[in-house]
């Protein structure tokens, strides 16, 4: 399997900060926080992985991660000029991944689960379109793609809902078969302008072609100064090699 590695956006929501470095730099306890994503997908035998860059600042992020030599892995790269998604941001990853499957990780996700069993599971399956999806329970599934299940389980996923049907979110880690690029040109842009990941995961959902795993440790991502704060914490008490 491959990796792709999502690192656009400019950051918004963390002005001043963004200003002046890129968001996935900012540094979370003793290091950026774009390589707690990294060494999880190290961790789960990824080595061969497709950085995404955006924002004003991402030449920053290619000066840091460089070749990958220094991990023992090898980086590529593609640049998203404009916000147009992360579902279009992925889409960029297709004449790196190829034939290939794929974990995708959104590089302000900082999590403690390991992905080794999942990553060898899905290498392993025999199927032409498959998604494993990870969830978690938020105290703000508004900020997110959320979960709507039935009594037959879950059957949609609302993306930032001013309602929430529940307090069930998808993460920002996805594995991927390759044709995951066909159904990013499918689809049309929201009413933000953008290719949302959210319409490619309701894709494999309506036609059940998923897994849901519900995510074991702690999980945040890194979008506000909340969250910011809560990984702060949430690093504390993780051990990094």
């Amino acid at each position: 399997m491959k990796g792709v590695l999502l690192c656009g956006g400019e950051g918004s929501r963390l002005r001043p900060l963004t200003y002046s470095v890129n968001k996935h730099l900012i540094r979370i306890g003793d290091r950026p926080m774009v390589e707690y994503p990294l060494k999880k997908m190290i961790e789960a035998g990824i080595k061969n992985i497709h950085v995404i860059v955006g924002g004003e600042n991402y030449p920053a992020v290619i000066k840091y991660l460089g070749s990958g030599a220094r991990w023992g892995i090898r980086f590529t790269y593609s640049i998203q000029d404009r916000p147009g998604g992360i579902a279009e941001a992925l889409g960029m990853a297709e004449p790196f991944v190829r034939d290939d499957k794929m974990m995708v990780v959104l590089g302000d996700n900082i999590f403690d689960m390991d992905m080794r069993k999942w990553v060898e599971e899905f290498d392993l399956l025999n199927l032409p379109r498959m998604a494993f999806l990870f969830s978690v329970t938020s105290e703000h599934p508004e900020r997110f793609g959320v979960l709507k299940s039935d009594f037959d389980g879950v059957i949609d996923i609302i993306e930032k809902p001013k309602e929430p049907p529940s307090n069930q979110i998808v993460t920002g880690i996805y594995f991927y078969t390759p044709d995951v690029f066909d159904i990013i040109k499918s689809l049309k842009p929201s009413e933000r302008g953008e290719l949302e990941i959210t319409d490619v995961n309701r894709f494999y959902i309506k036609y059940r072609l998923f897994k849901l795993i519900r995510h074991i440790g702690n999980w945040t991502d890194c979008g506000t100064f909340d969250s910011l704060k809560a990984a702060e914490i949430q690093v504390g008490g993780m051990i990094w090699k």
